[in-house]
This record gives C-alpha cells, structure tokens and sequence, in this order.
C-alpha cells in the first residue's frame, strides 16, 4: 500500500452515509454512482488520504486507501476465507518471520496467502497448494490485484499436498506448514519429512471432530511437542461519552488453531500425565469428517469461473495503473 496523494489506479475505499463502505479502483473521467448520486473520480484524484469528498447529492465521503484486512474482507471469493482475527494469530502462534519458507495448504481464496508474504517479506518463499484450478485462479487474482503483481517469491502448486510436496521441499527445508484443509491429518507423514527441527506445524480446522483427530494424529506421529488448541473471539465495543457497552454483535467462531513444533530426529518426550480418553474411531466417528457432515458447501464451477474473472479483472487493473508491487 502507497502513501501520498491518490493516483489514477489506486483503490480506495469510501466511507458514506451510515458507515457505508464502498471500495473503488480511480480512473481519470470516471464517476461513483449510487442511487443517492455520483462522485467524480478526478475529486479524489490528487488529494491526500484521509480527505472528505462530496458527492452531487451533497452526501460526504471520507477517503482511505484499504488496509489489507478491508481488502480481504471485500475482494471476490472462490472459497471461504481466513478471517484476519484467525490470520494474526496464524501469524504469531507459527511465529511466521521475514525470510521463512512457510508451506500453506489449501490456498482457498488467496486471503491468508497475503498476509504470509506480507510477514516473510521478499527474503522469504511462500508455496501454497491448492487441489482445485478455479480457486487457484481466484487466489492469484487476488493476490495480483492488492500488490500489483503476483510476487515472486510465491508459487501455486496444483494437486495434493500429500502427493506433490516431496517434489516440491527437499527434507528438514521447511520453517513454517500452515494447514487449512479438510483432512491435515492425512499429509503429516511428508509435513513431518519436509519441516526442520524446531520448525512449526498450525492446523486450521473448523470442527471439534476434526480438532479431535488432527491431535491424536499429531501426538501418534511420536515427532511433535504437544499440540496446543486454541480459538480466538473478538468483540468490538460502542464507545460514546458514558454509553459504553459490547456491540450486539460478534465475530465468534470462526476455527480452531492448533500448533506443535518438530522435534529433532530421534528425541523423544515424555508422555504428558492426562486422564484415558477415547483415542480409537469407528465408522460412525469417521462418518462425522465428511464434507457433507461437516456442511461444507461446494460452490458450482460456473460461479467459481465468475469469481476468477472478477479477481482477474482486478489484478489487470493493478497492473495496468502500475501498481507498486510489495502491498505495503
């Protein structure tokens, strides 16, 4: 993200009437319109960031420059995304740092890819597999459109973790895996291969049964400390003179984090003194992981296709207006 005055080709994000958002790329000669009325483009243009401009209605909007969790938040979908409460502690639960090389499986969206670049900077590498092309291409638009171009330092892998990361990471290579799929469990035998002693494994999961079995997974591999679950809410308050309260409404639950380091080849830990609990699945327990079970909704191919081309469009805005390319 730049600093400065706005420019022809910049995104900006226009507060209104009620707090309402509205998020536009500049263009010479071009207008906003809503139902109430139009806003010139060339208003904006050359003005600082945090200015006010007028509509033709007269209605007021102040001018920001998004910040990357408005851009998240806002930017088209092919797949759910990783809330930004879930990504900064993503972030600081991996300890993901300036020159890592962090492996990120599914790439969904592209949301949580941002924030990985942004926190290993050009030094690091980012590889993000993704199984399914339509989502691919809605995360490498994304991508493109908030810096620029798409980085680099950041590949897309196509197809299945468990099968392509030995292609892609020599063993003990890896400083971060960050999991947010549906099954982790089932790719821990070449996480474990790729991931350097010491290094970080953080499964995203939306479920008690499946937090339930990536642990025990975890634990069964003998090569990690002890996973550590936790989740994350976030309440916003109202805060006016003495009116001071929680707001009706809250991001809840949104997922599960859970963490555990690699242990050096042959450590071995003591066994942490805990009551005995179920550790052993049936049929009817597995029947709970399903996708169907888990209500997840598949979205059709022609919607994904939409979506993609939407991200598409404007990542080419981006590029096209000469975008600065490190979304900083």
């Amino acid at each position: 993200m730049s600093r400065g005055p706005f420019a022809a080709g910049d995104r900006v994000q226009l507060t209104g009437p009620r707090a309402r958002l509205h998020t536009i790329t500049l263009e010479a000669g071009k207008q906003f319109h809503t139902h109430r009325g139009a806003l010139d483009h060339d208003a904006i243009i050359g003005e600082p960031e945090g200015s006010v401009v007028t509509a033709s209605n007269g209605d007021r909007y102040l001018a920001l420059r998004p910040l990357l969790a408005d851009f998240v938040m806002s930017m088209p979908r092919g797949a759910a995304i990783v809330y930004p409460k879930d990504a900064a502690q993503i972030l600081a639960q991996a300890d993901v740092f300036p020159g890592a090389v962090v492996v990120e499986a599914g790439v969904g969206s592209g949301a949580l890819s941002l924030w990985l670049l942004r926190a290993i900077g050009p030094e690091g590498r980012l590889v993000s597999f993704e199984r399914r092309e339509e989502f691919a291409d809605v995360a490498r638009g994304n991508v493109a459109a908030f810096t620029g171009s798409v980085p680099p330092n950041w590949s897309v892998e196509l197809g299945d973790l468990a099968e392509r990361l030995p292609d892609v990471a020599t063993p003990a290579s890896v400083d971060r895996v960050v999991l947010d799929m549906l099954a982790p469990w089932e790719c821990l035998d070449v996480v474990t291969e790729a991931l350097a002693p010491g290094g970080v494994l953080l499964c995203y999961v939306a479920t008690v049964t499946q937090l339930s079995r990536v642990a025990e997974a975890i634990r069964a591999t003998g090569s990690y400390t002890e996973p550590d679950p936790t989740e994350t809410l976030v309440r916003g308050w109202h805060v006016e003179g003495l009116a001071v309260r929680p707001d009706h409404r809250m991001v809840g639950h949104t997922g599960f984090l859970l963490t555990a380091r690699r242990l050096a080849p042959g450590a071995v830990l003591t066994p942490p003194a805990r009551r005995a609990s179920k550790t052993e699945y049936g049929d009817e327990d597995v029947e709970a992981w399903t996708p169907g079970a888990l209500g997840e909704h598949v979205k059709s191919d022609k919607r994904l296709r939409k979506v993609a081309r939407e991200a598409q469009r404007l990542a080419g805005q981006a590029r096209s207006h000469g975008a600065t390319g490190d979304g900083r």
